[in-house]
C-alpha cells in the first residue's frame, strides 16, 4: 500500500492553545434502573490533545461516548464538549465532532464519492465548496483511485479510511474514534494510524476508545483505564506502566514451567502471575532469573519490558468479561 502525502490544506488546525477544554466532566453518572454503568467521573481533555478510553467490555466507555455525543443524557454530573454545556446544546456540538463508529455506518447504495457528497450535505456544505473538500477527504484517506467504487468493492481497510474521511467532512474541533482499527491488517492499521497522527499534530483533538494497548501506547497523551463504570487512572503511558508494573517482564510458557516456578524458579521475582501454563515474573532486575534459565534449556520463555497491557490487566484483572 503506498500512501500518497495528504494535502496540506485538510483539516485546517484546530485551536489547540484554546484554554477550553476538548472535554470536562464532573461528577457525571448514568444509571440505567438500579445498576450504575458511568460512576461519577471526573475528566478533562485538553484542546489539541489525544485522549484514549481503555477498559474491558461492558465497562461504561460506549455509554460515556454517547454522552459526550449527545445521545444519552447523564443522571448527575455535569459535561461540557467544546464549552458547551450537553446534553443542553449537543445539537450545536454535533455540528463540531466527527465521529469513526465501531462498525462501519456507510451507505451500500452509494460510492465512495456519492458517500462523502450526501454527508457534506447533511452539514450544509455548499456543492462547489464540497467539490473541492471531497477531493482534498479522498487524497487524505489514499482513496482517489476508488472515488467511484461502489462500497461492496472496498477493503476493510479502505472502508475504515472512508470513514475516517467522511467523519472530517464538517471540519470538526473534535474526533471521537471509537475502535477505528478492529480487524484491519497491519499494513491498514499503519496508514490509519499515520493519518491520526496527521490530525492530531494539526491541533485537532482526539478522544480514542481501542482494545489494542499497541495503538494507545502509540497516538495518545494520555490514557484512562475505566472498568464497572470508574476511571481508575489516568496519564501518559509512559507513566501508568511505571506507577503500576515491575520495568521487566519474563514469560515462562508450558508445563515444565509450572514444575519450575513450584520449585521455586521464580522465587527472584517481585511478582509473580500465572496464567494457564504461563508463568509470567514481574521484575525490577531480571539479570538473577535470566542468568537461572539459562542453565534450563528446556524452558521456553520470552523477556519483554512492561507494557500497557500489563497495566491494563493489572487494574481490570484477567477474567474473560462477556461481549
Amino acid at each position: 500500500m503506498n500512501a500518497r502525502p495528504a494535502p496540506d490544506s485538510l483539516p485546517p488546525a484546530a485551536d489547540a492553545a484554546n484554554p477550553v477544554p476538548a472535554l470536562e466532566a464532573r461528577g457525571l453518572r448514568k444509571r440505567y434502573g438500579e445498576q450504575t454503568v458511568v460512576d461519577g467521573v471526573d475528566m478533562q481533555v485538553a484542546r489539541g490533545e489525544c485522549w484514549g478510553l481503555l477498559g474491558p467490555n461492558g465497562a461504561g466507555k460506549t455509554t460515556f461516548l454517547r454522552m459526550v455525543l449527545g445521545r444519552t443524557p447523564p443522571t448527575e454530573g455535569s459535561l461540557r464538549v467544546l464549552g458547551l454545556p450537553v446534553p443542553e446544546a449537543s445539537a450545536a456540538t454535533r455540528a463540531r465532532i466527527g465521529l469513526v463508529p465501531q462498525l462501519d455506518t456507510l451507505d451500500p447504495d452509494f460510492t465512495v464519492v456519492e458517500n462523502l457528497r450526501v454527508y457534506a450535505g447533511y452539514f450544509g456544505i455548499r456543492a462547489r465548496e464540497a467539490h473541492a473538500l471531497i477531493a482534498d477527504l479522498l487524497a487524505f484517506a489514499n482513496l482517489e483511485a476508488k472515488a467511484d467504487a461502489p462500497i461492496s468493492t472496498l477493503s476493510g481497510g479502505m472502508k475504515r479510511r472512508l470513514s475516517l474521511a467522511r467523519a472530517l467532512v464538517n471540519t470538526p474541533d473534535l474526533l471521537v474514534l471509537d475502535e477505528p482499527t478492529t480487524g484491519l491488517d497491519p499494513q491498514a492499521r499503519q496508514l490509519l494510524w499515520q493519518r491520526l497522527r496527521m490530525l492530531k499534530s494539526r491541533g485537532m483533538s482526539l478522544v480514542l476508545t481501542t482494545h489494542y494497548m499497541e495503538e494507545a501506547a502509540r497516538l495518545c497523551d494520555r490514557v484512562t483505564v475505566m472498568d464497572r463504570g470508574r476511571f481508575l487512572d489516568t496519564d501518559t503511558p509512559a507513566r501508568l506502566v511505571a506507577r503500576h508494573v515491575e520495568p521487566q517482564v519474563v514469560e515462562v510458557h508450558g508445563i515444565d514451567a509450572l514444575e519450575w516456578h513450584g520449585a521455586g524458579g521464580a522465587d527472584a521475582a517481585d511478582r509473580v502471575e500465572v496464567v494457564g501454563d504461563t508463568v509470567l515474573c514481574y521484575l525490577r532486575d531480571e539479570r538473577p532469573i535470566l542468568d537461572a534459565l539459562r542453565d534450563r534449556p528446556g524452558l521456553e520463555y520470552l523477556h519483554r519490558p512492561a507494557n500497557l497491557e500489563d497495566v491494563f490487566l493489572r487494574l481490570t484483572g484477567r477474567d474473560l468479561r462477556d461481549a
